[in-house]
Formats: structure tokens, sequence, C-alpha cells
């Protein structure tokens, strides 16, 4: 039996803990930036095995480290553990216990999937050549994100590769999705505040409208992708809120509105950026309005590198319970993964976690979100023959 089989069969038998620890974390969910606990909880975990993890790395971060008898590669694998602001419509056994706040992206299932494979590791060290990071990272919900932080901490010191996975639940149980080269888009947030002259509502000639001017401005803003930008590269523009005054019969004189501008190519991003505040200073000068504009860059693109992408899909055709491996189109959604492999060679993918439960499944960041607990068995299994593997590659 070889030592990859070998952890395979380990995680095997601690699939069941594996399922316990998963739910207990989902159980107790903490918000990004305050994930206290969590952070508390994973180190022990390594204590209790015998590591000493370093803790408090670029903010609640926790990394430990194992190195094989033998010499070889540094390879990091990563796992987030912040949850979000959402209040669980599940009528589950293990449902959140903190009002409002939930497991809603399958943070929990990455944590305890990295963990049973540190723990599989470690067990066999004396058979294993070179040393495995395992990197647990706090906020990766919101900007500006934990990883960018970890990685100026040191998190990446001596790492030669890196490997990353997300348990997407609208994905079949068996399926790994990849992409070579941009998979995940760069996120960013703008926030526009338009600035009239309220007023007596039936005396609009007398007001400079904020609600007229901030509608008119979301339908114009949809000008920015569709006729500034070269269709075919992708770009996104969304406007998530608008809010403007509180009572029917006066004109509003302040609107605010934010969205988010998704990109793959930085000139893109670059441009659309301005394009932004060129359609609002036109419209709010032709309603005598004033504004004020800010645009917040978020996470930068998460781009797989070529070879590690084509390996890491040629160890998930051998893994058990995997059906499927395809590339597929890059998603618009955000990952600050992306920091990692700006610094080292690597690849993120999806790993199907599809629950079963709902046709279709609830999506990330839903109440009712929930996983296939199988998927993170799975998912253990693809990052750990990727990591044992790369030694000789």
């Amino acid at each position: 039996m070889t030592v990859l089989e070998k952890i395979h069969k380990k995680l095997d038998g601690l699939y069941p803990e594996m399922v316990e620890t998963r739910r207990y974390l989902h159980m107790h969910p903490e918000l990004s930036f305050k994930e206290v606990e969590t952070a508390r909880y994973i180190a022990d975990f390594y204590k209790n095995l015998g590591i000493r993890p370093r803790e408090h790395v670029g903010g609640n971060g926790v990394v430990a480290r194992v190195k094989g008898a033998k010499p070889g590669k540094t390879i990091a694998l990563r796992a987030d553990f912040d949850a979000l602001p959402i209040q669980e419509e599940n009528d589950v056994p293990y449902q959140s216990q903190v009002p409002g706040v939930m497991h809603a992206c399958g943070h929990d299932g990455h944590t305890a999937t990295l963990l049973m494979l540190a723990k599989a590791i470690h067990e066999l060290k004396d058979e294993l050549e070179g040393e495995y990071v395992f990197i647990h990272q706090h906020a990766e919900e919101y900007a500006p994100g934990g990883a960018k932080a970890m990685i100026e901490d040191g998190c990446l010191e001596g790492v030669d590769a890196i490997f990353g996975t997300h348990l997407w639940a609208t994905v079949p149980v068996g399926h790994i999705q990849y992409r070579r080269g941009p998979f995940m888009a760069a996120a960013d947030r703008f926030e526009v505040t338009i600035q009239g002259h309220g007023g007596h509502g039936a005396q609009p000639h007398l007001s400079k409208d904020a609600v007229v001017v901030g509608a008119q401005l979301v339908t114009n803003l949809q000008q920015v992708i569709s006729r500034r930008i070269n269709p075919i590269r992708s770009a996104v523009l969304t406007v998530g809120s608008f809010s403007s005054g509180d009572a029917f019969n006066i004109i509003a004189d302040t609107a605010k509105i934010t969205g988010t501008v998704r990109t793959f190519d930085e000139d893109v991003r670059d441009r659309v950026e301005k394009e932004i505040e060129r359609i609002i200073q036109g419209t709010c000068l032709a309603a005598d309005c004033t504004y004020d504009y800010h645009y917040f860059r978020g996470y930068p693109p998460v781009v797989n590198h070529e070879a590690e992408t084509a390996f890491l899909a040629d160890c998930a055709k051998e893994i058990e319970g995997v059906t499927n491996v395809e590339e597929v189109d890059p998603s618009m959604i955000g990952e600050d993964f992306a920091y990692y492999l700006q610094h080292v060679k690597g690849v993120f993918f999806f790993t199907g976690a599809d629950p079963e439960k709902a046709d279709p499944a609830y999506p990330h960041h839903h109440p009712r979100f929930d996983i296939h607990e199988k998927a993170m068995l799975i998912a253990a299994k693809t990052l750990g023959a990727a990591a044992i593997r790369y030694q000789n590659v």
C-alpha cells in the first residue's frame, strides 16, 4: 500500500470525526474578523495532536506545519473559517446556535476537511517527503479579507505550491470543477451619494429631486458594460442598493447608491472605475446636483497556474468517489485565495457538494444553504493526493 493509499484509508476512518467537527463549527459560527473561538478551536486541535501551530497570524489566522521524515517540497493547503450575517432557516440538529450568524458558504466544511487531512498526514509523517503547511484563514467573506494579512505575516514562507478548494453546493457530489488561468473575478464595490435639494412633494420646481436623479443614474450605469467595455472581455456591474427619502410627500435631497463590479482584466477594471464616475458626473451635471463617489478595490481575480491546474485535474480523476472532472467557465464570484496565487504556484477548484435536499440546491449565502457532507471526504482526498504527488513534479 502506498503512503497516499494509507492517507486515504485514514481519511475514511476519520470521516465520522470530520462530520462531527463540521457540525460543531456550524453550530458555533463567527463573523469575519471576530472568529476568536473558532481560531482557538482550530489551534487546540493541533495542540492535541502534538503540533504547535502559529496563532494570530495576520489577525485570527492559524498556521500548522507538519514535516515529513524525508526532504522535499513545501506544500500549502488552505481553508477559511468565517461565517456570514444570515439567520439560518434549516431545520437540522446542527442548526446555528448564534442568532443572525450562519455558515452559509461551506467554510465549516472547509475547516473540518483540512483538520482531518492534517491529522492523517501527521500520523504518517515518518513515511512522507517534504513539509505540509495547513493555512486556516479568517475573514474570507469581508474585504480586505484575511489572506493578504496572513501572507504579510509569513504564512507562505518557504512554500513551493498551494492548493485550495471550495465545496460548491450547486454542483453534484463527485464532480470536480477547475479552470486554467482566470477562474474567479476581481470583486470591487462602489458607493455614490447624490446631493440634491429637498422640498415639498407638491412643489417639485423648487427642488432638485435626488430620487429622480438616482433613478436616472441606475439606468445610465447600465451603459458602462454594454457600451464602454469590449463585449469579448467579461465584466459585471450590479447596483445592489438604492436608499433615499422616508416620506411619501417630501422630495428627498439625497440618494445613496451602492453596487459591485466584477472583472478579470486589470485594464477593464480601471476603465469601469473611470466610466462609472464619468456617467455620475454627467447625470448630476444635467440635474444641477453634486455627488460623492468612492470606489473600493476588493480581491483581485483568482488566476490558476496552468501546470498546477492540469496536475490537479489528473489527480482528481483517480480519487474514489469522483465521477466527473471538468474544466468550466470562469465565475464572477470573488475569492481572496487570489492573493496566494500571486505569490506562489497553485490552483483553486470546486468540489461538488449538492446536498440533494432541494431542486435546485439552495445557493451559497442563502438562509437554507447546506452541503452534502460526503463532499468533504472527496475534497480531503483530492487535496491530499495533490499535496503528496506534487513532491514528485
